[in-house]
């Protein structure tokens, strides 16, 4: 299977040509590492590197600082590809975010120094949002910072930071002004190397996305050039997020659609092997059933994410449109793995068949990018007109 349908518009051979040679990388480089990255708690450095080389990430980014000088279906077509094959681990979504910001917001200084760094992999980014006591209420998030001189001082702390143990360059959520709500938030660039005042805490253990290294971070006094802020002034930061929130969400869409399609693959495979009753698994009637209930999902929410596509290359994706596509292909993902997980029976439960680790990863697409729940809030509020 793949993202791109024969009634896609938005596909070109370009983009055909960069989905086959990916997905002929992640079989021969991602597939293999996916077990030992879930066992060591990290994706190796090397394989940034790997890709950054092969052009993978940066496709939507102009020549000048590195990238392909395509367009946005490049980097949903790398995110596809990396479900295909059934990886959490790699943190690309989370790096292709902060690429997109920088290159929105960033000055032509910031762009020239930081895009060609995270295209080439020789960087690995993060983004500081979550705190312990502030999930999705974003506008209310306590790390401040505050002017001294020509610098920042960070204070502060954030958790569940994905890519936060090898993240080389972090863009923090912080309060510029303490006073003014959503209007005091500011978004502002650390380059972790030798950065005083800064530390990372444990690799948290997680139910899934094991090989996605997620972390505490700490903030005490950490100076940052006043030069490292995004955008032209401060306060910008709430608005900044909520301008690239569609990509993200619709991110998530994708990859809930990269994984169905993996996880189908998967079971029709051991349904043809596996017998019962002198039979296949896969000669029962429910088995075919509950198959073509699964096969007809991943076709609805591809058409959806192929439209969601088309629109965001438009710059017309809404926010409503991009929730659907959050909560809808999130909760189709659930429905898939655990339908999938039941007709492996027993050995769907040990974790040496790829669908119980799948099963375990997908749980936290309903949560992470505002919760399926403010998603459907998000939806209602573009009904009441």
């Amino acid at each position: 299977m793949s993202l791109i349908k024969d009634t896609t518009t938005w596909a070109s051979d370009e983009h055909k040509m960069f989905a086959d040679s990916t997905r002929k990388l992640f079989e021969a480089e991602m597939a293999p590492n996916v077990d030992k990255w879930a066992e060591q708690g990290i994706v190796d450095r090397a394989f940034w590197k790997t890709v950054g080389q092969q052009g993978v990430m940066g496709g939507a980014i102009a020549e000048d600082y590195g990238g392909s000088g395509g367009d946005i279906a490049f980097d949903a077509i790398a995110i596809y590809e990396q479900g295909r094959v059934g990886d959490t681990g790699w943190g690309y979504g989370i790096q292709t975010i902060v690429i997109h910001y920088i290159n929105a917001y960033g000055s032509e200084e910031q762009k020239s120094k930081w895009l060609p760094r995270l295209i080439s992999g020789d960087s690995v980014a993060a983004i500081a949002m979550t705190e312990p006591g502030t999930g999705s209420d974003l506008q209310n998030v306590q790390t401040y910072a505050e002017k001294d001189g020509n610098h920042y001082k960070i204070n502060g702390s954030k958790i569940f930071i994905t890519n936060g143990h090898t993240a080389d360059l972090i863009v923090v959520v912080a309060k510029t002004d303490r006073g003014a709500g959503a209007k005091g938030v500011s978004l502002i660039v650390l380059e972790t190397e030798e950065a005083e005042g800064f530390r990372r805490g444990r690799n948290l253990k997680k139910l899934g996305m094991k090989g996605s290294d997620t972390a505490e971070l700490f903030f005490e006094n950490v100076r940052v050039p006043t030069a490292n802020l995004l955008g032209p002034e401060e306060g910008q930061g709430f608005y900044q997020l909520m301008k690239q929130l569609p990509w993200e969400r619709l991110m998530i869409g994708i990859t809930a659609l990269g994984f169905i399609d993996f996880a189908i693959a998967e079971t029709v495979k051991y349904v043809q092997d596996r017998k019962a009753f002198g039979n296949r698994i896969m000669d029962f009637q429910n088995t075919r059933f509950k198959l073509a209930e699964c096969k007809t999902k991943a076709e609805l929410l591809r058409t959806f994410v192929n439209d969601g596509i088309t629109r965001l290359e438009a710059g017309q994706l809404d926010a409503a449109t991009a929730s659907m596509a959050k909560w809808w292909g999130s909760q189709t993902q659930n429905e898939v793995m655990h339908e999938c997980l039941q007709l492996h029976g027993g050995y769907g439960f040990m974790m040496e068949f790829p669908i119980a680790r799948l099963y375990a990863d997908s749980r936290v697409q309903m949560i992470y990018g505002g919760t399926n729940e403010i998603m459907k809030e998000l939806i209602a509020r573009s009904m009441d007109v």
